[in-house]
C-alpha cells in the first residue's frame, strides 16, 4: 500500500472535535456491548446484529456499511484472520482469538476502533495469544504517545515497531508487523489522508498539525506477517496460519493534549501512565 507524502494535513476545530468525540464514544460503547456478548456458541453475525442495533438506537449509522460492497457493521476476524473478516454463521469456540473492528458515523463525523479478545475469557486462552493481544495493544498506545503536534507523523510507526520488537525480545519470539494494512486519517469520512504506517518509514513525513485526527491500528502476528485475501475478497489471513491481533483507536491531538476519541474515558488513565497530557473533549 502506497504512502502519501503531504507536508500539511488539515486539522479539526474544537467544534468538529466535539462531534468526533460523539461518534468515537458511540464506537467505544458499542465495542463494550459486543465484548460483553462474546461467548462460546455465539455467531459472528449475532454480534454484528447487536452492534448495528446499538449504533442505530443511539443516533448513529454503521459506517462500514457505507464502504462499497460491504453490508455489515463489524469486521470479525478469528484466529489466523488478520482483518476484514465478514460476520456470518461461524460459531465461536472457547479459546478462539477474536478481533472486532467497528465504526460509526454521527452527524457526518466518524469514529473507528478495534479490539482483540479471547472467547471464553482469559482462562480459556493460550498464553501466547494473551501476550500477543496485550503486546499489540501496548504498541498501539506507544504510537499514541508518539503523536505530538509539530512532530513527524511517521514517529508513530517507529514507536509502534519499537514496542513490538521489544515485546518480542522479552517473549523470545519474532512477532510479525503487518505492513499491507495501515492506519489513516479520519473525519467526515472513515478513511482519509494521511496514511499512518505501523512501522518505521524513511524519508519525508507529514507533520502532525493542531487538531489532527487519525486512527492508529497495529496488526501483529505470532508468525510471519505475509498474508493473503480469501475468495470472499475481504478476509485477510496469515499465509502460515499463525494467529493475529488487531487494536485500533481514533485519536485527536492538540498542543494542549491528546484525546482518544474512541476510548470511553478518552484515554485519560492510560495517557497519564505514559506521561502524555490528556485533553478532555466533551461530546457534542
Amino acid at each position: 500500500m502506497g504512502l502519501f507524502h503531504r507536508d500539511r494535513v488539515e486539522g479539526r476545530t474544537p467544534e468538529q472535535l466535539a462531534l468526533m468525540r460523539t461518534a468515537g464514544l458511540l464506537v467505544g460503547r458499542t465495542l463494550e456491548v459486543v465484548a460483553a456478548a462474546v461467548r462460546p456458541g455465539v455467531t459472528t453475525l449475532e454480534l454484528d446484529a447487536l452492534a448495528e442495533a446499538h449504533i442505530r438506537d443511539h443516533g448513529g449509522v454503521p459506517n462500514f456499511q457505507l464502504v462499497p460492497g460491504y453490508r455489515h457493521t463489524l469486521c470479525t476476524s478469528v484466529n489466523e484472520e488478520i482483518v476484514h473478516g465478514i460476520p456470518g454463521g461461524r460459531v465461536l469456540g472457547e479459546g478462539d482469538l477474536l478481533s472486532v473492528d467497528c465504526g460509526a458515523e454521527v452527524a457526518g463525523w466518524n469514529g473507528d476502533a478495534a479490539m482483540t479478545l479471547v472467547v471464553g475469557g482469559d482462562p480459556a486462552a493460550r498464553p501466547e495469544d494473551l501476550e500477543l493481544s496485550a503486546d499489540t495493544e501496548d504498541a498501539l498506545w506507544a504510537g499514541i504517545a508518539a503523536l505530538r503536534v509539530g512532530q513527524p507523523l511517521y514517529a508513530v510507526g517507529a514507536a509502534v515497531e519499537d514496542a513490538v520488537t521489544a515485546a518480542g525480545e522479552r517473549r523470545g519470539r519474532d512477532y510479525g508487523i503487518v505492513e499491507d494494512y495501515v492506519g489513516h486519517g479520519i473525519g467526515t469520512s472513515m478513511h482519509m489522508d494521511p496514511q499512518v504506517p505501523n512501522y518505521r518509514v524513511e524519508g519525508r513525513s507529514p507533520t502532525v498539525c493542531e487538531g489532527m485526527t487519525i486512527c492508529i491500528e497495529p496488526m501483529v502476528t505470532l508468525g510471519d506477517q505475509d498474508n493473503t485475501v480469501l475468495e470472499d475478497e475481504w478476509t485477510v489471513v496469515t499465509r502460515d496460519g499463525a494467529r493475529a491481533a488487531h487494536w485500533e483507536h481514533s485519536i485527536a491531538v492538540t498542543r494542549a493534549g491528546t484525546c482518544v476519541l474512541t476510548a470511553v474515558d478518552g484515554g485519560r488513565e492510560r495517557l497519564a501512565s505514559l506521561g502524555v497530557p490528556f485533553l478532555q473533549i466533551e461530546p457534542a
